[in-house]
């Protein structure tokens, strides 16, 4: 009865994991579309309420998930502050540990935080060029990643289910 319930456990251990990193790869995907959602509303305060960056920042905080919404609020204080230090620099300071929370690659993070460093023009239509682009890269990424992540998944899955009987199989 014993060696049931501990096989059980085995194969219930290496299917939970294949489980879980089915969720991290969905993770990556939900992680993306939120970036996206991010630059998504500061080009809306940029083209729509003629605002600089930094007071777009403070303005869709409340619109933010918990992590990022705190990380926004900071760069708007920070900036207002005006201690001399630069948006891009300031924002990349702010945001570095929260993306670094989440599953994504250091692609992921640099195509998020580019436009950040091309924060010194001064018209609005350039600003939004470079949240664009980035938005663009992150949209592409996400579109490959929904491409391979149907097959992943299922594969993550299998393997883990597969690993659980062939460690029953040894172990019996």
């Amino acid at each position: 009865m014993i060696r049931i319930l501990g096989g059980c456990m085995v194969f219930g251990g290496c299917l939970g994991l294949g489980f879980w990193y089915r969720s991290q790869l969905n993770g990556r995907i939900k992680a993306l579309r939120e970036l996206q959602s991010i630059l998504e509303l500061l080009a809306g305060e940029v083209r729509y309420g003629r605002a600089t960056l930094p007071e777009c920042c403070s303005h869709i905080a409340r619109y933010l998930a918990p992590p990022f919404d705190e990380a926004f609020l900071r760069i708007g204080s920070k900036m207002e502050e005006n201690t001399g230090i630069s948006f891009g620099e300031v924002f990349r300071e702010e945001t570095c540990e929260v993306l670094a929370a989440l599953p994504l690659q250091s692609q992921d993070r640099e195509n998020f935080l580019r436009f950040a460093n091309k924060t010194g023009f001064t018209e609005g239509q350039m600003q939004l060029r470079t949240i664009e682009q980035s938005m663009e890269r992150l949209r592409v990424t996400q579109e490959q990643q929904e491409g391979e992540n149907v097959q992943r998944c299922k594969m993550a899955v299998g393997l883990g289910a597969m690993g659980g009987l062939l460690l029953l199989l040894v172990l019996v």
